[in-house]
């Protein structure tokens, strides 16, 4: 036998402003009637009718989470309704934020014997598009104030929040708002809208929270934003990209290629190097910038010439965040950063397909010269051609270097050269088997170099002299004072 639930809508208002037939639904006296809330206009005329129904409204005091509430509501519903027919009423209109009836009909799809009726109710919407004078065809997003994530929010469109029951969810909307928006930018705030008791107020929205009454008709509107506020939103970086490229745009963006474009992509990614060296966070966020900007020009360029676009982009590299770390998104395993990297590797290799020739393959051809030797290193020594201990590295290192020496006294220089390349090949080595990037390392070198010699520039400015002055002696001196400076400085912080 088949279980039916047929689900009313008792709309926004009283019982005045209810269709004919579902107030006759409504007075039949021998069905089992449910209704969510006693909180609506429509529950007092139905007492003063003397129609019995049954409410959930102890279920609210038994749970913490919505989610439980609803969940809780459904089962209930559920278990009334086996092999016969019951009535459950909600406010508003049925299909319409109402967490209750989407639950039902999922049960549905999962049990034949299940049947889910929906029976109208007027949306409150309408009432609400009236009072606010909007119209949503300009663009319309409904949000459930409990249950939303700060990045769906689309603020070019007309938004509404509903369910803003409390203070501390009308604080939880303020907060994500004002992540994006100004403190004072205006919201409106509108309670029990196609009632006798519907009001609108305006309010700042850093205020909304204080002004805020506990109730189940309240909705909180928030006007379309201007475009200068969204800046920081990734719509309008791409938006700003294609209007730099469009026919309107910027000559020296227009001319851009993929091939001219290439030396910016280095200059920024060493700046943010830098930055991050400098432990400065506001200059990593710009420099960061810069090097999306290299992203979004490329993409842009693609997506002129027909080839690909920043969809794409993200596309990919979203899919394989997702395909290699099977052990956060899949059934995986990994419990350590080594294990990590080992099962990483294995499914690049997998998705690679046909074997390559050499054991070496696959290192991209431009990366610093450095940065080479590094990657040729870690591709050998995954096949086990790599010391285990660093002694007989440290031992190579000096022959290397010895041979290099030798070099020099013959004053055979092409040999010096690649005696020397032996040299930085081996430190690469050393620097490999401490976890050490010898890139990063040398750059912090040469920061530190640029930093001691601008100290004894200085030194000589100060002493209205010029290099020409000073002993390399003299200079060196000063040279050792420029080491002392940083350990000074740390001191007195």
């Amino acid at each position: 036998m088949k279980s039916r639930i047929t689900v009313i809508g008792l709309g926004a208002g009283d019982l005045d402003q209810l269709p004919v037939g579902i107030l006759r639904q409504l007075e039949r006296r021998e069905q089992k009637l449910f209704v969510r809330t006693k909180d609506h206009p429509v529950m007092e005329s139905l007492e003063q009718k003397h129609i019995p129904f049954e409410s959930f409204d102890d279920i609210y005091e038994q749970f913490d989470e919505f989610d439980e509430v609803y969940q809780a509501i459904a089962n209930r519903l559920l278990e009334e309704a086996k092999g016969g027919e019951i009535v459950y009423a909600v406010p508003g209109h049925p299909m319409l934020a109402e967490r209750t009836v989407q639950l039902l009909l999922e049960q549905e799809k999962q049990n034949p014997s299940m049947e889910v009726s929906i029976r109208g109710g007027k949306s409150y919407l309408d009432d609400l598009f009236s009072i606010l004078k909007i119209d949503p065809i300009e663009g319309f997003q409904f949000v459930d104030a409990t249950r939303f994530k700060r990045g769906d929010l689309q603020y070019r469109n007309h938004i509404i929040f509903c369910q803003v029951y409390d203070e501390v969810i009308a604080s939880e909307v303020k907060l994500s708002l004002m992540e994006d928006l100004p403190h004072d930018y205006t919201v409106y705030v509108v309670h029990a809208a196609g009632s006798r008791d519907e009001w609108v107020k305006k309010v700042p929205l850093y205020q909304l929270d204080r002004e805020m009454p506990v109730s189940n008709f309240i909705s909180v509107y928030v006007p379309p934003a201007e475009e200068q506020l969204l800046n920081h939103r990734f719509q309008r970086l791409r938006e700003v990209i294609a209007e730099l490229r469009g026919p309107n745009g910027c000559p020296w963006d227009k001319q851009q290629t993929h091939e001219t474009l290439k030396p910016y992509l280095i200059e920024e990614a060493y700046e943010t190097l830098e930055a991050i060296d400098d432990q400065d966070d506001e200059q990593i966020a710009e420099e960061l910038g810069d090097v999306l900007l290299q992203v979004m020009l490329h993409s842009q360029i693609g997506e002129d010439n027909g080839y690909f676009s920043i969809d794409d982009v993200i596309r990919h590299i979203t899919e394989k965040m997702i395909r290699r770390h099977p052990h956060v998104f899949g059934e995986g395993t990994a419990e350590t950063p080594e294990e990590v990297v080992e099962k990483w590797e294995d499914i690049k290799d997998k998705e690679k397909g046909e074997a390559p020739s050499s054991v070496l393959d696959g290192i991209a051809k431009s990366l610093p010269a450095i940065l080479y030797a590094l990657e040729l290193q870690k591709k050998a020594a995954k096949v086990g051609f790599d010391w285990d201990h660093p002694e007989p590295i440290l031992e190579k290192i000096q022959e290397e270097l010895k041979e290099f020496q030798e070099a020099v006294a013959n004053k055979k220089l092409q040999e010096a050269e690649m005696e020397f390349g032996d040299v930085l090949f081996a430190a690469v080595n050393l620097a490999r088997y401490y976890k050490i990037n010898p890139e990063i390392a040398l750059q912090r070198t040469n920061r530190k170099f640029e930093e001691r010699f601008h100290f004894i520039e200085e030194q000589i400015a100060r002493n209205n002299r010029t290099w020409e002055d000073y002993s390399l002696k003299e200079l060196d001196h000063f040279w050792k004072e420029a080491k002392l400076v940083p350990k000074k400085a740390k001191r007195r912080g």
